[in-house]
């Protein structure tokens, strides 16, 4: 298990398939960036009155589009474009846990929960490439984006443990950890962060 409670471990040979499918990784990692913002601002929007949510929320958006202006930089320093979005599985997979509906409160302890997974998972696959890409650039790059992840990961789960019941809320993280090694041990053959 690694220090960020995931219960599956990337293989670190999926930085090969990384590396060769670079354009794909660039695109989507520029993507999941945008996403992240995007996220940020719809819980600004769902959840108004949680003022620690809203600052933190405002600083994470105003982040993750950063990152995005960063990852794009790349892609265009390496004469390449943006690609077209494609739909992410893992995250589709992962929004199938919770039920929906329901309760406000515990929507926004599931969504905290998923973006506290999403991020632990990004912070993980960023090492891997960080420490087995040949492009030394992009390895130094993303060993400072893990770093980022890793924060925005023990953000959202103190967040959900500060809205929620704490043993709750532990009990819920737990499981979905559990599901979400299930998730990711059948992905893994593409060129995506999460893929």
């Amino acid at each position: 298990m690694s220090i960020l409670g995931l219960k599956l471990p990337t293989d670190p040979r999926w930085a090969n398939v990384a590396e060769k499918n670079i354009k794909e990784i660039l695109t989507d990692h520029a993507y999941c960036e945008q996403k992240a913002a995007s996220t940020a601002i719809s819980l600004i929007l769902g959840y108004p009155e949680k003022s620690d949510l809203v600052d933190k929320m405002t600083a994470l958006a105003r982040e993750e589009m950063g990152h995005f202006q960063m990852v794009h930089n790349r892609i265009l320093q390496r004469g390449l474009v943006l690609g077209r979005e494609r739909k992410d599985a893992y995250v589709n997979q992962l929004n199938q846990f919770f039920p929906k509906g329901g309760d406000r409160e515990n929507r926004l302890i599931y969504r905290l929960l998923i973006c506290a997974l999403i991020e632990a998972r990004s912070c993980e696959r960023f090492r891997v490439l960080s420490e087995n890409l040949k492009d030394k650039e992009l390895c130094e790059f993303y060993h400072t984006l893990m770093i980022s992840e890793a924060n925005h990961y023990t953000m959202f789960l103190k967040l959900a443990r500060q809205y929620g019941v704490q043993t709750e809320v532990d009990t819920l993280w737990n499981s979905l950890l559990v599901y979400e090694a299930e998730v990711i041990s059948t992905l893994g053959n593409e060129g995506r962060i999460h893929g």
